[in-house]
């Protein structure tokens, strides 16, 4: 008998060391240098919450645009670029979201002491990612629908594909604006330069959502909730807990002062959410619909299809409510 007994925990020790170690391996997209509206992915990554679900998840830190072409072609498993995922969508690729990140766009405009009010940055130069990017997207849209000021006609723009790279050239003067995720905005001020304007305060919509091929979606649809179970954890955790969240903020956004980290905790901690409000998420398409009517990339006159057709909405809400998710509660935008 006790041979038996030995032998039969022999067994579930090795059945238990065998779920340990057989994850799914899967890769997930960073942006280099870190953004704000990713932190959640940060916190999953640093809390062990990818390992708990039973992923084996490595982060692929690219540029933007690098990032979203590793995405559309299925390098990358799970990518954080929904605007460029939009105009891809647009244009005829197959994409699924899948979960969201931030409830409220983090991207903020730092300029230089002398510039008083967006007004100011007419006739002078800010620095933007590149265009589809939503830290082009942002700059363009808050300042061209709340401030009549168009870029090309009354400002220029050079584009930079890091936010340390914006601030340099703003330090330097050689742009007088920048926008950049908000976490920057210590570092901006302990610099010297001001925070001109916060974009989530006038055009509230999702960010940081990620998004896979439907080909992915529709051959890995475990590996996919497993993940946005992952997602959700890191939401909630960073809600929660400020502590355990500034080691993920200080490793990740290049931050080495905890107060600093702090500062950033404070700010943000309430404006992330895994669920995907439908007002916020269709907000994305409709931003790329007017650049792209600008650009003549789209017709005036031909109607944007319905969003809902590229989100995953039954497999995130079922997945959210299955382990009892706690929505984000939003501030009122300001318009």
């Amino acid at each position: 008998m006790r041979l038996f007994r030995t032998a039969t925990l022999t067994a579930a020790c090795v059945i238990v060391s065998t779920a340990a170690f057989a994850q799914t391996k899967i890769t997930v997209g960073k942006v280099l240098g870190g953004v704000g509206l990713h932190i959640p992915s940060y916190v999953a990554m640093e809390k062990g919450f990818f390992k708990e679900e039973g992923l084996d998840a490595r982060f692929v830190s690219l540029v933007g645009r690098p990032l979203l072409t590793a995405g559309l072609t299925g390098n990358v498993d799970f990518v954080p670029i929904p605007s460029g995922a939009a105009q891809a969508i647009l244009t005829g690729a197959k994409l699924r979201y899948v979960v969201g990140q931030s409830l409220k766009p983090q991207w903020i405009i730092v300029t230089r002491p002398d510039i008083a009010k967006p007004e100011d940055l007419k006739g002078k130069t800010m620095g933007y990612a590149r265009v589809g990017a939503a830290d082009y997207d942002e700059g363009v849209t808050v300042l061209s629908r709340f401030f009549k000021l168009n870029v090309g006609k009354d400002y220029k723009v050079i584009s930079f594909q890091g936010e340390p790279e914006r601030i340099a050239a703003l330090l330097n003067n050689d742009i007088q604006g920048a926008l950049v995720s908000s976490p920057r905005a210590p570092a901006a001020i302990k610099a010297g330069l001001k925070v001109l304007l916060r974009t989530g305060d006038y055009v509230p919509r999702v960010g940081g959502t990620f998004w896979t091929t439907d080909e992915y979606y529709e051959k890995n649809p475990d590996t996919v909730k497993r993940f946005t179970r992952a997602i959700a954890k890191g939401v909630t955790y960073l809600r929660e807990n400020k502590a355990g969240s500034l080691p993920a903020i200080k490793e990740h956004l290049g931050i080495t002062d905890d107060a600093e980290a702090g500062i950033v905790w404070d700010e943000l901690h309430n404006t992330f959410g895994a669920e995907m409000p439908k007002n916020l998420y269709r907000e994305i398409f409709e931003s790329r619909i007017t650049d792209m009517i600008a650009a003549n990339q789209w017709p005036k006159d031909k109607p944007m299809p319905d969003p809902e057709l590229y989100l995953a909405r039954a497999a995130l809400e079922a997945t959210l409510s299955e382990m009892k998710y706690v929505p984000t509660k939003l501030d009122a935008p300001k318009n």
